[in-house]
């Protein structure tokens, strides 16, 4: 018989009380006091401390190194998080509310997943900027190549990373990537107005395994550039979690059999 099953842990920073009835296994990030059914990343090997900065991969780190290796290579494992869920296919178009969630959230691995071996998120496209922001926030974007102002195809990734999270800041975090992907993913920032976001995805052990072992090491690096004490408010603080964000859209297509698939967010 096929094994259907997924084991998806969600990962918050905030009791959840109304997602009692969820068949999740819950992970606590950050300071709140979690009951003692929470999974916590606070101890054995983890980066608790960087919580402020890095946000569910916090508890994603801590998976890797502590609990990861008790799955076997084709297991399916997925997180989410405290108001995003991955829904069936069929409830897309309908309408989810709390009361009802449970009818409609992903319990088991559909049959259109055999031919893949990886789940990550539809795609959020960053190319329907409106001018009055494009001038407010991407003014040295524009004076790089006025075009951006007229082409909804030159409203990339990168110019939505350079407007929102730091100009510049993209392009410093690539020159450190491995030199298997760095010109890769830099082609990819540069001609692509869509990504798959929330660092959330679902995929067999061996290639969540891959992704951790990559993402982090990069991550890493990245701090010897930016640190921590000038990361600050909705723009840098959680720059951490932003990289790895755009870095799974690229890493995902380029290093497994990937479907794209619908969630919900409260």
């Amino acid at each position: 018989m096929r094994n259907k099953n997924i084991k998806i842990f969600c990962v918050t920073d905030k009791v959840l009380n109304y997602h009692k009835e969820l068949p999740y296994i819950y992970a606590g990030v950050g300071n709140a006091l979690f009951p003692s059914n929470y999974l916590l990343s606070n101890n054995l090997i983890n980066i608790h401390y960087k919580e402020k900065y890095y946000s569910e991969l916090t508890f994603h780190y801590w998976f890797w190194k502590n609990r990861l290796k008790d799955f076997f290579l084709k297991d399916w494992i997925g997180f989410c998080q405290k108001r995003r869920f991955w829904i069936k296919k069929e409830s897309k178009f309908l309408e989810i509310t709390k009361n009802n969630l449970k009818t409609h959230i992903l319990l088991y691995r559909p049959k259109s997943w055999d031919n893949f071996d990886a789940v990550i998120c539809e795609p959020k496209f960053v190319n329907n900027v409106k001018k009055i922001k494009l001038l407010k926030r991407g003014l040295k974007s524009l004076i790089n190549n006025p075009l951006v102002f007229f082409d909804k195809n030159k409203q990339t990734v990168k110019l939505h990373f350079d407007m929102h999270h730091g100009y510049g800041n993209l392009d410093k975090a690539i020159n450190v990537l491995c030199k298997e992907d760095r010109e890769e993913f830099r082609a990819y920032v540069n001609n692509n107005v869509s990504f798959n976001p929330h660092i959330m995805f679902i995929a067999k052990t061996r290639i969540a395994k891959k992704w951790f072992s990559s993402v982090f090491p990069w991550l890493f690096k990245c701090e010897k550039i930016f640190g921590f004490k000038t990361l600050e408010g909705y723009e840098t603080q959680r720059l951490y979690a932003y990289l790895a964000e755009r870095y799974l859209s690229f890493w995902f297509k380029k290093y497994s059999k990937y479907i794209e698939w619908p969630y919900i967010t409260f």
